[in-house]
C-alpha cells in the first residue's frame, strides 16, 4: 500500500508559513495583558587610552519602517518578516540604539565629549549611522546585529572614514522574549565595542 509522500513530510517553505501566521495570531490574542518590555545595554568595560580626543555628535540611526518601532523582528527566512509576539523594546530602537552608542563612548573615556544633535556642544565630528539589521533569523537561531557608520569631520562636512559592522549570537533557549533579546543585546555589544575601537583609531 503506497503512501502519499506529502502526508509524511510537510515542505519546510510550508513550515516556515506556519511558524509566520502562527506568530501573528498570537500577536493579535494578547487581549488585555501588555507585552513584555526589554532594555538593552552598553558594554561597560572598553578600552579608553588613545584615539580621538574631539568632540562627537551622534544622530540616531536610519533605520527601515520594519526597524523604526519596539517591536522585537523576527525573519522565519530571507524574504519575510514577522514579530516576536509579547514583546517589544523600551523605546523606538534606533532612538534606543542611538543612546547606548553614546553611552558606549561614555564608557570609553576615548573623547573629550559626546552627544545628540542640539546638546550645546562645539563639535568637532559627527557620526552618522544606519541600523541594517536587528532581528532573529529563525531558520538559524541566531540574533543578527548590523550597523554601518561613518565619522564626518563637522568643519568641512568630509566623511573621514566608514565602516561596516556586524555581528550574530546563537539563541541560548526557546524563542521568546528574554531569550532573543538577550542574545541581540549581546550581539549589539560587540558592534558597539568595535565601533568604539575603529572611532579611536581611525577618526
Amino acid at each position: 500500500m503506497s503512501k502519499d509522500r506529502s502526508m509524511v513530510k510537510a515542505p519546510r517553505t510550508v513550515l516556515l508559513a506556519v511558524v509566520a501566521a502562527a506568530a501573528f495570531a498570537l500577536a493579535g490574542c494578547g487581549g488585555g495583558t501588555p507585552p513584555s518590555t526589554f532594555d538593552l545595554t552598553a558594554p561597560a568595560r572598553l578600552p579608553g587610552a588613545g584615539g580621538v580626543r574631539g568632540t562627537l555628535v551622534v544622530a540616531e540611526p536610519v533605520a527601515v519602517a520594519v526597524l523604526d518601532g519596539q517591536r522585537v523582528v523576527v525573519k522565519p527566512d530571507a524574504g519575510t518578516v514577522t514579530y516576536l509576539p509579547n514583546a517589544q523594546w523600551s523605546d523606538r530602537l534606533p532612538k534606543l540604539v542611538q543612546s547606548k552608542i553614546i553611552e558606549a563612548y561614555e564608557n570609553s573615556n576615548r573623547l573629550r565629549a559626546v552627544g545628540r544633535p542640539g546638546d550645546r556642544l562645539s563639535v568637532d565630528y559627527q557620526l552618522v549611522s544606519e541600523l541594517r539589521a536587528f532581528e532573529i533569523d529563525a531558520a538559524t537561531g541566531q540574533a543578527s546585529v548590523e550597523l554601518t557608520a561613518k565619522i564626518v569631520n563637522d568643519k568641512t562636512g568630509k566623511i573621514v572614514s566608514g565602516q561596516v559592522f556586524s555581528a550574530r549570537r546563537a539563541l541560548a533557549g526557546p524563542l521568546d522574549g528574554p531569550t532573543a533579546t538577550r542574545a541581540l543585546n549581546e550581539a549589539l555589544a560587540e558592534v558597539l565595542a568595535r565601533l568604539v575601537a575603529w572611532t579611536g583609531n581611525g577618526a
